[in-house]
């Protein structure tokens, strides 16, 4: 049993070290899961982070523990991707943790961000009375309601989604005012998904996809009620994750939703740089000396 666990902790180490300049992902999901680490300690969170990579499959990224899930141990957790090459992604979904966001704001300024739609979903039904949360939330459900819709992902379907949240708002605002706050609050990241192909959107507009794993991680582990340590700790976690991930669904790549993400990646990541281009002035100012020149 040591010399498992060991060949396992190896394992482990070898993976964090690895390098993921290969690893092109246009969506990355981040979450933490809380264990008891240390005898004696409070529960301490466990960071991961996968994702989709741009040929649809899913790519299992990284795994260490925080100290807390503050902004800084976040940031140190993104970093460490950065620094062995992982470039950013498209799209980050998490939960509404606010040092969580500053740190995904920090590390990928580029990318677009959903919040996870179920995270708030269960903030906005926690201020709203018991008799009243089935409405609520159906009410809530439907505005994200797109089957019907001839509108294609982008802008203009945004709008659309914004204009039913105003609804929602104008319906309940009177009544459940701080349930409608919550609705409204970082209302960019409830919609950024509406961009990218409309065959992803029922994946990537909430983090389940992250947590179901890390579900199960916490069933496995909880016979266990506490380990001797952080790096058995993190090590169970890991050997867990990696096994199930070799069985994770990816997402389906069609003719269109590639063009489009593709779009998306040249407008988010790669825009063009600005060209210095020869004006009128210019010409002139290279025709006449003494002129002051003039660039577009």
């Amino acid at each position: 049993m040591s010399a498992i666990c060991q060949q396992i902790k190896d394992e482990y180490q070898a993976w964090t070290r690895r390098r993921l300049e290969e690893v092109t992902l246009d969506y990355l999901f981040l979450d933490a899961s809380f264990f008891r680490m240390h005898p004696g300690s409070p529960a301490e969170p466990v960071l991961a982070a996968w994702g989709i990579t741009t040929s649809g499959k899913p790519a299992f990224i990284g795994l260490a523990p925080g100290s807390g899930e503050s902004a800084d141990a976040w940031a140190d957790f993104l970093a460490d991707h950065t620094d062995r090459g992982l470039a950013s992604p498209l799209l980050v979904i998490s939960d509404g943790a606010p040092r969580l966001i500053a740190a995904i704001e920090q590390s990928y300024p580029k990318a677009l961000r959903q919040r996870c739609l179920v995270h708030r979903a269960r903030n906005i039904l926690a201020k709203v009375p018991a008799g009243m949360q089935a409405e609520v939330k159906d009410a809530y459900w439907k505005i994200f309601d797109t089957e019907n819709l001839k509108t294609g992902p982008g802008p203009e379907l945004v709008e659309i989604i914004d204009a039913r949240i105003s609804e929602m708002v104008a319906r309940y605002g009177a009544a459940y005012p701080s349930a409608m706050k919550s609705l409204t609050t970082d209302q960019e990241g409830l919609t950024a998904y509406l961009r990218f192909p409309a065959e992803h959107h029922n994946r990537v507009r909430h983090s389940n996809f992250i947590e179901r794993p890390f579900g199960e991680t916490c069933r496995r582990v909880k016979v266990i009620g506490k380990f001797p340590g952080e790096t058995s700790c993190v090590t169970l976690v890991w050997a867990v994750l990696d096994r199930a991930s070799r069985g994770w669904r990816g997402l389906t790549m069609t003719s269109d939703g590639l063009r489009l993400l593709q779009d998306l990646r040249r407008l988010l990541l790669e825009p063009p740089s600005q060209l210095r281009t020869r004006t009128v002035t210019q010409s002139l100012a290279d025709d006449v000396p003494g002129t002051v020149s003039a660039t577009a």
